[in-house]
């Protein structure tokens, strides 16, 4: 029997992910994994992240990953000395530390590929997966790739998008109000995993649809 589940931003917190993925969802082959972006960054283990996605899909695991705003600035960074300094001090160093080096160029043409294979949004019949959100106030949603990686606006319009739920990250929210989510149509599953000093944050979480169910581990990194 086919499980999907969606899991919210990861931000270099390996050990908690491979927790929440072996331990609370002991996913199977059968099963559709969606990662809706933010792998690296802040954590201390951005590479380990990786290296575990590539390794369930090597396993024959159906793990689809949507690009966050962090693989963007990341990305950006290759090409462009002001974009590298605004990925650096949003937890970039961490990152190129987790690879052991210090130069963005010197990451390995698998990694970068890895990025770029990324997708921005991944729609189904019910449901579509994004980082930030979709942009409601134009008319048309999925023109603006911009705000599927930053936005922040609770503005939800459902008729443009067939009124489907859309699932996403991007903006941490406490444990306390995101499970109570489960009936809306915009549904944000970042628990700030990264933040684990913070009281009500520090959740790794995965949603199980059709049933909206949340299934969460506290950080462990």
């Amino acid at each position: 029997m086919t499980r999907t589940f969606a899991i919210g931003d990861i931000h270099g917190c390996s050990e908690t992910f491979k927790k929440l993925i072996s331990e609370k969802l002991n996913i199977q082959k059968s099963d559709e994994i969606y990662c809706v972006g933010d792998y690296i960054d802040r954590g201390k283990d951005s590479k380990a992240v990786i290296d575990f996605i590539i390794d369930l899909r090597l396993k024959g695991c159906h793990i689809h990953t949507l690009r966050g705003n962090h693989e963007q600035m990341m990305m950006d960074s290759v090409m462009d000395r002001e974009k590298l300094y605004l990925w650096l001090i949003n937890g970039g160093g961490e990152t190129l530390e987790s690879f052991g080096i210090s130069s963005v160029n010197e990451i390995s043409p698998g990694y970068l590929s890895f990025l770029r294979d990324t997708k921005f949004f991944i729609e189904t019949d019910e449901y579509i997966f994004v980082h930030a959100g979709l942009n409601f106030r134009i008319e048309d949603p999925f023109t603006d790739t911009e705000s599927m990686l930053w936005i922040r606006d609770d503005y939800f319009d459902g008729s443009k998008i067939g009124n489907r739920k859309v699932i996403h990250g991007h903006t941490p929210i406490p444990a306390e109000r995101l499970i109570r989510q489960s009936n809306s149509y915009n549904i944000n599953i970042d628990g700030g995993c990264v933040y684990h000093d913070r009281t009500g944050y520090g959740n790794l979480f995965a949603l199980s649809i059709p049933d909206m169910q949340f299934i969460s581990v506290k950080n462990i990194d």
